[in-house]
């Protein structure tokens, strides 16, 4: 069991996708993103996420004995200097630990990019959060709408468990743009600076519509 687990870790088969599952994934990010904001000792804060200059949405599995897997898949959207968000570049993250483990936990993040420069990181092979999410001050017990956020902090972390998470474990590179996802989604192959920062792409009726959902729950 151990050696498939080492395999399954290390060995990551590419698994073919169509541009309706890539669909069926926006929207079930979108749903889960929904359910999050409809609690309200979880839920990101409206003035916070309407700062926000770049969003990313993880849904994330970790499984193992001994050995754990940590994979996920996820979308990233920009927002521009107007206002308006990007089309969504797709996401995964891979990532194996040993150490005495043992189960399963299934979890879905929002991450809120506070400003221009953290955004800068969805142009990198390998994106590293660990040293920029930082925890609050405040009232813990008011939930997330009772917390404090700096105005200093680039990255923020909510999660479906805890409402705001102090510190983020996406580290080592863990995080990176999924291509082979993205040139499926748009027919063609694109870079994530040409998806999130350049324009050169239509927003997608499933991209839109998350889009939506984001600018009313900063409006709430």
């Amino acid at each position: 069991m151990l050696l498939g687990l080492l395999l399954f870790g290390f060995v990551s088969p590419v698994w073919a996708v169509d541009r309706a599952e890539l669909d069926d994934r926006v929207r079930m990010l979108t749903g889960k993103f929904e359910a999050l904001q409809a609690q309200p000792d979880k839920r990101v804060p409206a003035d916070v996420l309407r700062k926000a200059k770049g969003i990313i949405l993880l849904d994330t599995t970790k499984a193992g004995f001994m050995f754990a897997f940590q994979g996920g898949n996820g979308v990233a959207m920009v927002k521009d200097k107007w206002g308006n968000w990007s089309p969504v570049a797709f996401l995964n993250r891979n990532e194996g630990s040993f150490g005495f483990q043992a189960g399963g936990e299934q979890n879905f993040y929002v991450i809120l990019l506070m400003n221009t420069n953290a955004t800068r990181v969805l142009l990198k092979p390998a994106m590293d959060f660990g040293a920029e999410a930082q925890g609050t001050a405040g009232d813990t017990s008011a939930g997330a709408e009772g917390k404090i956020v700096s105005p200093f902090q680039s990255v923020l972390v909510y999660d479906e468990h805890n409402g705001f998470y102090g510190g983020v474990a996406f580290k080592n590179g863990a995080l990176a743009p999924n291509e082979n996802d993205n040139r499926v989604y748009y027919g063609q192959y694109v870079s994530m600076r040409d998806i999130l920062f350049d324009k050169k792409l239509e927003a997608t009726p499933a991209a839109t519509n998350l889009a939506e959902k984001i600018k009313t729950w900063s409006r709430k």
